[in-house]
């Protein structure tokens, strides 16, 4: 299995949704199905592992309850240290890219890491977690969650497909997305310029755009460059809140290209940019 692990994590990189397992070209499928029918796979009580695409550890999870997404919790003490692990030993609501295996069934799926609500299990874990499929929906709204969605996709290997067929107010979207979650391929994949994300990213605790101007789409078929106003707000490690409100630039090298960000310059002019960290 660690050879499959480490193959996982090649292919997800590379936007693979085929993993090949050995030798003889034994294939593993990642699947990412709606929850209409993961529903229906894996209900209430039912048990499976989780794998997370970034470390590529693995724990086990039983299905406790959930309509709209599933509500989770870790089988034992062991998985919920194995589970913290993951998130460098402190619980969060960041959204990671996970793959759910259900038997010989992988499934595209994305988690967060905070404990809330109930729990039955005797695991050291105080309440459940969520673990989002591809058309799940939050407690409050009717909708998917962008980051959870953005996760799931990456898990699929479907992240960059969905950055190169999108408008650009969706691809300022996933940029604020990916810096929330802390998440360096998510904003790489839509940024004009390869920069060194990990240490910058280290230091957002929190982004969410409160305002963009949005255009009609179909005044926008023959643009090849956009100024779209903004406004952000942030909390910066050891540096509190604030806001911005400028402009993000946005990029294209013909009406069919995919639009990328001047991620350079939004971060100099909203003050993210750490020094000397502005190119690969």
């Amino acid at each position: 299995m660690y050879r499959i692990t480490v193959i996982l994590m090649i292919a997800v990189l590379f936007n693979s949704s085929i993993i090949y397992a050995d030798k003889d070209n034994v294939s593993i499928r990642i699947e990412m199905l709606p929850w209409e029918k993961v529903n229906n796979i894996l209900p209430k009580y039912s048990k499976f592992t989780v794998l997370d695409v970034e470390t590529g550890k693995k724990f086990q999870v039983q299905r406790r309850a959930g309509s709209n997404h599933a509500d989770v919790q870790p089988l034992t003490s062991k998985d919920t240290k194995i589970m913290k692990k993951v998130y460098d030993g402190k619980w969060s609501w960041k959204r990671r890219a996970i793959i759910v295996i259900n038997g010989n069934q992988w499934i595209a799926a994305s988690m967060h890491g905070m404990p809330h609500g109930a729990g039955a299990l005797k695991n050291n874990f105080p309440g459940h977690f969520c673990i989002h499929f591809y058309g799940s929906t939050t407690h409050r709204t009717n909708f998917m969650d962008l980051s959870h969605k953005l996760m799931i996709l990456k898990s699929a290997g479907k992240l960059q497909e969905y950055v190169n067929n999108n408008d650009p107010y969706e691809i300022i979207r996933a940029f604020i997305a990916g810096l929330k979650q802390q998440d360096a391929q998510i904003v790489s994949a839509v940024s004009l310029q390869k920069i060194k994300w990990k240490s910058l990213l280290e230091n957002v605790e929190n982004i969410n755009l409160s305002r963009m101007l949005v255009m009609p789409i179909e005044d926008l078929t023959e643009e090849l460059s956009l100024e779209i106003p903004i406004e952000v707000d942030m909390v910066i490690k050891d540096s509190g809140g604030r806001s911005f409100k400028g402009k993000i630039n946005l990029v294209r090298f013909s009406p069919y290209s995919a639009w990328k960000i001047d991620s350079i310059q939004f971060l100099e002019d909203s003050q993210l940019v750490l020094k000397n960290n502005k190119k690969a």
